[in-house]
């Protein structure tokens, strides 16, 4: 029995929000969109050429005010090729929320408060 992981879920506020956001901070894309007939969720899925995964954000149409995020004790991870440009763009959007230079690694954060590892690729 084998699985493929094919894609992440966050909960967002606003989803045309994050989708820039997303285009802007990461080069992700809408791949695809579906929406509830009644109107009550809209699912986008982003992705890019690198990957086949995708992160589906979920927009609910009774949901209003932030996501309870707990502690924020997770994240969903990124190489990138070029580190210190990612890093120079990412300080310019203001989102950086936490570097560990020792480790190589810094943290950027989405408009909903979910956190993003930046690696550079050839670590």
């Amino acid at each position: 029995m084998k699985f493929k992981m094919v894609h992440e879920n966050y909960n967002v506020q606003d989803l045309d929000n994050s989708i820039d956001f997303y285009a802007k901070a990461l080069g992700l894309s809408e791949k695809r969109r579906k929406t509830a007939s009644d109107g009550s969720f809209i699912l986008a899925y982003l992705g890019n050429d690198t990957s086949d995964f995708e992160l589906e954000l979920t927009w609910l149409a009774d949901h209003s005010g932030k996501y309870d995020l707990g502690d924020e004790e997770f994240h969903l991870a990124f190489h990138v090729d070029d580190f210190a440009a990612a890093h120079e763009l990412h300080k310019k959007m203001g989102c950086i929320c936490y570097e560990n230079p020792a480790m190589g690694i810094y943290f950027i954060q989405d408009p909903d408060g979910y956190w993003l590892e930046i690696i550079p690729a050839h670590r």
